[in-house]
């Protein structure tokens, strides 16, 4: 029995694997599903519900839902967009975000995804929440105005490199990433070669002394909207 299958996305015909998410199938097929916490290799669990699909009329996140034959699933329309353009909008008012000064600039995914889906100004109020800087560590620092709480250095750190540095505590707006140690990062073994010191899609965990290595204008968001790399191969695909 053959381990591929196909079915649909927005009318087109994909083909999958036998154990693959519906977000997988997409990319292998060309077909670019916004997400934000999801990161290739780091286990998916659908937290920002950006990657939501319709499955047969239903809601799903794709990066959790797994492919099966002769599903039918919407990724383009006005509704799921409008859904994605709040979520995405929400993560800019409940933090503090100055992407003019940030030196991840230009290779932020929540700024891209806000530049592909055409948002100019947020329409929600801004909460201004009072959040805090660890600087302390001699490599890296956090920046809790900028974090989405994602959870990929959650992960990375527990999965990847074994550390448990990373930890969600609190609930509701109270809710964030904290260190495992009594004080800040310094305390931690956390290195700057970690896998969880590159997969923070915002700039709210970065390494020192490399924030504009690569120049503004050749960052990857700077002249190709986020998702072209995986639409890019849609024809090689077909």
């Amino acid at each position: 029995m053959s381990d591929t299958f196909t079915f649909t996305i927005d009318g087109v015909e994909v083909t999958a694997t036998k154990g693959q998410t519906i977000i997988e199938a997409a990319d292998q097929s060309g077909v670019y599903i916004p997400r934000l916490c999801y990161c290739e290799g780091l286990k998916p669990y659908g937290g920002c519900r950006i990657c939501t699909v319709l499955i047969n009329g239903r809601p799903q996140a794709a990066c959790t839902q797994p492919a099966a034959p002769g599903i039918e699933v919407t990724n383009e329309s006005a509704e799921l967009n409008k859904h994605r353009r709040a979520l995405i909008d929400m993560h800019f008012v409940e933090g503090n975000h100055f992407c003019m000064f940030c030196e991840k600039s230009g290779d932020c995914e929540l700024q891209a995804l806000a530049y592909r889906f055409g948002i100019t100004a947020p329409q929600y109020p801004y909460m201004f929440p009072k959040r805090d800087i660890d600087a302390t560590h001699p490599d890296i620092f956090i920046d809790r105005n900028r974090c989405v709480m994602c959870g990929r250095c959650v992960q990375a750190s527990r999965d990847v490199d074994g550390k448990n540095v990373f930890q969600f505590v609190g609930r509701g707006s109270d809710k964030r990433v904290a260190v495992n140690s009594e004080a800040n990062l310094a305390d931690t073994d956390m290195a700057a070669s970690d896998k969880a010191a590159e997969v923070c899609p915002v700039g709210a965990l970065l390494r020192k002394r490399v924030g504009f290595a690569k120049p503004i204008g050749k960052r990857d968001y700077d002249n190709t909207p986020i998702g072209s790399d995986i639409e890019s191969g849609k024809s090689a695909a077909q």
